[in-house]
């Protein structure tokens, strides 16, 4: 019933136009903040997902590595347990140690790391190699190395191409205090083998070679390794996996999913997503001070009305209801307006791609959009909450008046 009366004083003529503008006014800041609100969100999801895949591309679903220290000893057994468990599909062996890698005059330090031929099955890296190269790391005498483009540009070994070999240098464990150039510092050459496009986080710092190489230049022992990388059947039995590896490997090893070796990335993009919606809710907060003007002139305008229920038998909270409901009545038609709106954007911005990326060197030229039905309902809340304490104060007040029907 008390829709029913906000519905007609919704649609009534009112005798001053100001109660119409005002209300068409907070209608339509609601329906910009909805839909602002709504293709920000689905705008971060399709970054949120387009970053994603590429550090799924270098890290893999689960990661065995040493609770403390660089180093961890796996013995025959383990593997074997580890062959042996349900749910994974591979998993590849690495060594992983700061280099300083050398091009004639040009040196940069990166993160080398050293794979086993299992790597290519838990990890995409083969997928982004530039000018359709082959993984090649060797494991015989000669090794290659994998560079990110990050890292080629820095030492400028395009113009020289497979024709010099680089100078790789990595610091050995030392219980000594003093340096000794000879024990304590490996030297060796190894041979440029193909670039990778991944993510400027690993373009800049990773090099990919055999973990033989590795081992040779760090004087490591057969089972001494840096980390196990996995890759599961399943990515929704993570968990469980990861229950089953702490079984066999126990506590002196850290297993990580995906999301533990990235909590910073995840967590400053869930800060910033949560930043952006507390911004764009100003907007509603806007019209939630044009909706408190339009409903109190509305309160004024109906005075006679409310006297008239009064003395038809509606109690002050049926008044307080109907104002009330008058300005949810607003909120939904902006919300519905608003979600509408959004959906037919991003829907044209999925399909078409209207809205290009300005610069030109990005991996994709278009504003990446994901919908999901969370974003709908959080905003869908969001402006009913908002709606709500903005309708209140004006109900309240309808509510406290005074009725009469007489007329001085």
């Amino acid at each position: 019933m008390n829709f029913l009366f906000a519905w007609r004083y919704f649609k009534a003529k009112k005798s001053t136009n100001a109660i119409n503008i005002i209300a068409w006014t907070s209608i339509t800041a609601i329906i910009i903040g909805t839909a602002a609100l709504i293709l920000v969100l689905s705008v971060f999801n399709g970054f949120e997902g387009l970053v994603k895949s590429l550090y799924s591309s270098f890290y893999t679903d689960l990661k065995i590595s040493p609770a403390s220290g660089k180093v961890m000893t796996i013995s025959p057994e383990q593997i074997q347990k580890l062959k042996s468990a349900d749910g994974i599909k591979n998993f590849s062996m690495v060594l992983e140690e700061k280099a300083l890698i050398q091009n004639g005059d040009n040196q940069t330090v990166i993160y080398l790391k050293g794979v086993d031929t299992n790597y290519i099955n838990v990890t995409e890296v083969a997928k982004h190699l530039l000018n359709d190269a082959v993984f090649d790391i060797d494991h015989g005498e000669a090794s290659k190395i994998i560079l990110g483009a990050g890292v080629v540009d820095a030492l400028g070994i395009y113009a020289d191409r497979n024709i010099f070999s680089l100078k790789v240098y990595l610091p050995r464990k030392s219980d000594s205090k003093q340096i000794d150039l000879m024990e304590d510092i490996s030297s060796d050459t190894i041979q440029f083998s193909a670039a990778f496009l991944i993510q400027q986080d690993f373009d800049n710092k990773y090099g990919i070679t055999n973990i033989d190489f590795v081992r040779r230049a760090l004087r490591l022992n057969e089972n001494e390794y840096s980390g196990i990388e996995i890759a599961v059947k399943d990515p929704d039995e993570v968990g469980r996996v990861g229950e089953q590896l702490k079984k066999i490997f126990g506590g002196q090893y850290l297993i990580q999913n995906r999301y533990e070796q990235n909590r910073s990335l995840y967590s400053v993009m869930n800060i910033e997503r949560w930043i952006v919606y507390g911004v764009l809710c100003l907007i509603l907060v806007v019209a939630a001070f044009n909706m408190i003007g339009a409903l109190t002139m509305l309160v004024l305008e109906k005075q006679k009305d409310i006297g008239v229920l009064h003395a038809l038998g509606g109690n002050r909270n049926f008044i307080q209801r109907i104002f009330l409901s008058e300005g949810l009545l607003l909120a939904l038609i902006g919300g519905g307006i608003g979600m509408l709106l959004a959906f037919l954007i991003a829907t044209l911005q999925i399909k078409y791609h209207p809205i290009p990326l300005q610069g030109g060197s990005f991996l994709i030229d278009y504003y990446p959009v994901k919908l999901y039905l969370r974003d709908f309902l959080l905003v869908g809340t969001t402006v009913f909450v908002i709606a709500f304490i903005a309708s209140w104060f004006p109900s309240r007040k309808a509510s406290r008046q005074e009725f009469s029907l007489r007329s001085e």
